[in-house]
């Protein structure tokens, strides 16, 4: 690992975004709607409502999480000129060693 790769730091809005991650990870809990019998919309229990609404902040969530904290980094490294000495998808290596 270089020097650069291991001293990276994740932006204010990927800390935001895995924030908000954990955010909902604790409101997914909600406890305090368990014993609400009330309806949303005159059909749907406010529990089932509460988790609708938790569904769509994930989505957002982890469209933040791409946008911001994605680790760009490993993709450079993956992207990069495969290794000459590397296998290709044959199991040969593209110096010739291994042709017959």
């Amino acid at each position: 690992m270089t020097n650069t790769t291991a001293t990276r730091r994740m932006s204010s809005a990927g800390r935001i975004a895995w924030g908000f991650v954990a955010l909902l990870a604790i409101l997914h809990y909600d406890f305090w709607n368990w014993d609400d019998r009330s309806l949303v919309f005159g059909f749907m229990p406010v529990g089932l409502y509460f988790q609708a609404l938790i569904s769509i902040g994930a989505a957002v969530a982890w469209a933040m999480v791409v946008k911001y904290a994605w680790p760009t980094h490993i993709e450079e490294w993956a992207e990069q000129a495969p290794d000459r000495d590397a296998p290709d998808l044959a199991g040969q290596t593209d110096n010739g060693a291994g042709d017959e």
